[in-house]
């Protein structure tokens, strides 16, 4: 890592870029995924869709972002992070723009592409990031780029419902799509730099190949500890945002715009959570002991979700839900930084891409289980306290890794 930071050939301009860059486009296609959830209510009644769509639509986009992580870092590699990612955000916008459509084959075909612009970002990021930050400070700068993630929650909460007031649900989609345009747009002046050492002539991965960054994760014994664990962090991470919306309005009878200000709330304790906690790693945790704290707190808000109800007041459940979200949005920055500062020297990217095929494949399974759990019990409450589950194994699986 410490040899791509020393690097002569990027100036002292680009490397003040990186990282305003990388959260933007973070946050464009963070966009992407949760606005469509916070329009749910208006798009399900188009479909003549239940809720447990919101988790297949979910399913969907991260089962899409699996592959195009793995095939992403050989994207990295032969068209260079910029355009990489300039591609993928206008995946989003295509993918958004068919999600307006009332026609339910567009609407699967559009959530797939929204997750194959989300999967190569963060591949493409870190790479950046690896090459641009100093290594001292890799907990603290990741988590800050990975701050785009809540912060594309906090647009979506806030825009999407009063996109919804002027044009509609279809209107809140195009809207989101043209913001991912923009930032396809300002990722334009970095590209000469940070792609000039992209190979053209790179091969494209065969069948075999595409779980190579998977592979190469699972043979690394602290990369292969962290993965999993993103795995159930993930899982967790998703039902939230994703269900976040349709728990206010359907068990708690809130508005939608209240509930869009109150993921919104929750979204912003998560930039700023990610920020601390990627400070507190650095100078006095490290992350083993930041990921096992910030397990315990996913639980134990998880475990008070199912006592709110229609008379809580609205300040006690944003606390909770603030708090809920600076622990299961949080800890994102703190797994990257962890996984490119252990990565074999120069893959940073395709350690980052082995790394998210085991964190999307949480997101796949969990939000449909979570869907189906809240339906079946007729409640989003207490399906919210049953991932303590799979929480207590990752608390496990940190408790018992070898770190060095």
């Amino acid at each position: 890592m410490a040899e791509e930071f020393a690097s002569p050939a990027l100036s002292t301009g680009v490397r003040r870029a990186a990282l305003p860059v990388t959260t933007f486009v973070q946050a464009s296609t963070s966009a992407a995924v949760i606005g469509p959830t916070v329009a749910a209510p208006l798009l399900l009644e188009r479909l003549h869709l239940g809720p447990a769509a919101v988790g297949m639509f979910v399913a969907l986009v991260y089962l899409g972002a699996m592959v195009a992580t793995q095939i992403g870092a050989f994207g990295v590699r032969r068209w260079g992070p910029i355009r990489t990612s300039q591609l993928s955000l206008l995946s989003c916008a295509v993918g958004l723009a068919l999600l307006a459509t009332p026609l339910l084959p567009l609407v699967v075909l559009g959530s797939v592409l929204i997750g194959l612009g989300y999967g190569p970002i963060t591949p493409a990021s870190s790479q950046m990031l690896a090459r641009t930050t100093d290594p001292r400070h890799y907990a603290l700068v990741f988590s800050i780029k990975q701050t785009g993630v809540p912060l594309g929650g906090v647009i979506a909460g806030l825009m999407v419902p009063a996109l919804v007031a002027v044009g509609g649900a279809v209107g809140a989609l195009l809207g989101t799509a043209a913001l991912c345009v923009l930032a396809a747009v300002s990722a334009a002046p970095l590209a000469r730099a940070l792609d000039r050492d992209r190979d053209r002539g790179a091969p494209w991965p065969r069948p075999h190949q595409v779980l190579a960054p998977a592979r190469l994760v699972a043979s690394h014994s602290v990369l292969r500890a962290v993965a999993l664990c993103s795995f159930v962090f993930s899982m967790v991470q998703v039902s939230l945002t994703s269900y976040m919306v349709s728990f206010l309005t359907r068990d708690l009878v809130w508005t939608l715009a209240a509930a869009g200000g109150a993921l919104a709330a929750s979204q912003v304790a998560g930039v700023v959570a990610r920020i601390g906690w990627g400070y507190v790693a650095d100078r006095w945790l490290g992350p083993r002991r930041m990921l096992l704290g910030l397990a315990l707190g996913m639980t134990a808000c998880g475990l008070l979700m199912p006592l709110l109800g229609p008379t809580s007041p609205a300040a006690l459940v944003v606390a909770l839900l603030c708090l809920y979200g600076g622990t299961a949005v949080g800890w994102n920055g703190v797994y990257l930084a962890t996984v490119a500062r252990v990565a074999p020297a120069g893959q940073a990217g395709t350690a980052t891409a082995g790394t998210l095929f085991f964190t999307f494949f949480g997101v796949v399974i969990g939000p449909p289980i979570f869907g189906a759990t809240g339906t079946a019990l007729g409640a989003l409450g207490p399906a919210f306290a049953l991932l303590a589950l799979p929480l207590a194994g990752g608390v496990w699986l940190l408790a018992r890794a070898r770190w060095r």
